[in-house]
Order: structure tokens, then C-alpha cells, then sequence
């Protein structure tokens, strides 16, 4: 492998480690975040209590 086809593989492969690390950091420390998850309720036509 080249020096410069090293030092690519090494910038592709550092950025998404930190980019996952960074993700994985704000996924645990948001305080409060499950407060802000709001489930689908999913409403059909047959569930209607009118018909």
C-alpha cells in the first residue's frame, strides 16, 4: 500500500470511530431524553367505536 492510500485509510477509518464514539456519548449523556420519546399509536377504521 502507498503512503498516501495509507494515510486515506487511516482518515476514513478515524472519522467514523469518532463519529461512532461521539453518537454512542450522546445516546448516554442526554439527561432527560425518554421524556422526549413519544410512541405511534396507530388508528384503522376498525377500531372506530361509532360503526
Amino acid at each position: 500500500m502507498t503512503t498516501s492510500g495509507l494515510i486515506v485509510m487511516l482518515l476514513s477509518v478515524g472519522t467514523v470511530t469518532l463519529l461512532f464514539g461521539w453518537c454512542i456519548y450522546k445516546v448516554l449523556t442526554t439527561p432527560n431524553e425518554t421524556e422526549k420519546v413519544h410512541g405511534v399509536e396507530f388508528h384503522t377504521p376498525d377500531m372506530d367505536e361509532e360503526g
